[in-house]
Order: C-alpha cells, then structure tokens, then sequence
C-alpha cells in the first residue's frame, strides 16, 4: 500500500509588516494575489499533491484566517501571547501533525512548474536526510534580493553560504522534527534546527524545476501575477 503523504504545516502567523498599509485590518496569507489569497495558492498545491492533514498556526488576526480556512477542515495551532517564530510555532503545531517528517509552506509566495510539495516527497529519503529544502539559485528567485542561504555539493548537501552567491530557501521543505524536542527555547527560528543538521551532515537541498515569486512587499503582487500570467 502506497504511504499517505506527510502533514502539512503552513506558516500564517507574521504580521507581514513589510506590506505597509496593506496589512493594516488584514493579515498577509489574505492578500489577493492573481484573484485569489496567497494562501490558497498554498491549498491548491496541496489539494494537487494529495495532503489532506493540513495545520496552519495562527496569531496576528487570526479569527479572519481561522473563518477563511474554516470550510476546509485546517487544524490551528494559535500562538499566543507570543508570536514562536518558525522552529517555536513548528513545535508548538506538533500534536496536531502527527506525522515525521512533515511538510512546512511558507503561504506568502507564489509558485510555477512542477508542485513543489509533490517533489519533496519524491525525492525524500529517510536513510540520509533529516531535512531537505527546496531552493534555486539566487539569481532565479523573484522578490528575493541578497546572495542566497545555502551552498549544495554534488551529492545535495547543504551548507551555508556565508556570503558567497548561493541558492535562496523558497520556503517548502520536509523535515524530522525529533531533533525539536531538544531546543528548551519556546521563540526560535528553525535555523537552529537546519545548523544541527548541517553539523551531522543530513541537512539536503532540491532544485525547485519551475518559478517562484516571494509576496513579501507590495511590488512582490505584481511580480507574481506577472509570473503566473495573471491579467487583471
């Protein structure tokens, strides 16, 4: 019998400050982007990989994104009084998941060419990853400025790039979260448990075979759409 593919965690609890007004009485995974919210952009590729257990943590406006996703069966992980960062609302949303590994969607970009969740899990292998990211180079990564996060060697290893021109994180990857229990802290940044993996040697970059466009800033809507074809 074919596995069932892992839960699903999509990060929907930022502030998106960086949306300026925009996000003023409206939190950022319900910007419209190319007629519909960013992150039902993130449903529709898991409805296309096959996932059907799906967290989403919540904290800024929170019942708008509990009311949106509420026809859809999402399980929420809200945070509260605090916002846990990426590794902190991680281990938070465990309980809910279930499942090891798991797949994180960062729900404010947009995604062309083959579904990013679906190549995760072709390419996964427990034997020698504990994590494994989905990039491109810096150079292909829309909305994106900087140099890139990762360097990869010829067999998919990750190391950082410290400043060299590297591939850019694009916000999908499937991980083991066993390695969550040990951090004590309840605010971190799963960069903590990416360096850990880093250290052994199991931390493991994918190419994502397609475009992607990071909704980050205003101008990031336009970039999309134009990346998606979209035509207002």
């Amino acid at each position: 019998m074919r596995p069932l593919p892992p839960s699903l965690m999509l990060f929907a609890a930022g502030f998106g400050t960086r949306m300026g007004a925009m996000t003023a009485a409206r939190p950022k995974p319900l910007i419209p982007v190319a007629g519909k919210p960013l992150i039902d952009h993130a449903l529709t590729l898991a409805d296309e990989a096959g996932i059907t257990h799906i967290v989403a943590n919540t904290h800024y406006l929170p019942d708008q994104i509990a009311n949106h996703l509420a026809p859809r069966g999402v399980a929420l992980s809200h945070e509260t009084p605090a916002i846990l960062e990426t590794g902190g609302g991680l281990k938070a949303a465990l309980p809910l998941l279930g499942s090891n590994p798991v797949l994180t969607l960062n729900t404010d970009a947009v995604w062309t060419g083959a579904n990013p969740l679906s190549q995760l899990i072709a390419a996964w292998d427990g034997a020698r990853m504990d994590g494994l990211l989905l990039l491109l180079p810096a150079a292909d990564a829309k909305g994106h400025t900087g140099t890139g996060d990762f360097l990869m060697d010829a067999d998919g290893r990750l190391t950082r790039a410290k400043g060299a021109t590297g591939a850019v994180y694009l916000g999908a990857q499937m991980l083991r979260t066993d390695g969550l229990s040990d951090i004590t802290a309840e605010v971190f940044s799963l960069n903590l448990l990416w360096d850990r993996m880093i250290a052994t040697g199991r931390l493991f970059g994918l190419i994502h075979a397609g475009g992607w466009c990071d909704v980050g800033r205003p101008e990031g809507i336009t970039q999309a759409e134009t990346l998606l074809g979209f035509t207002p």
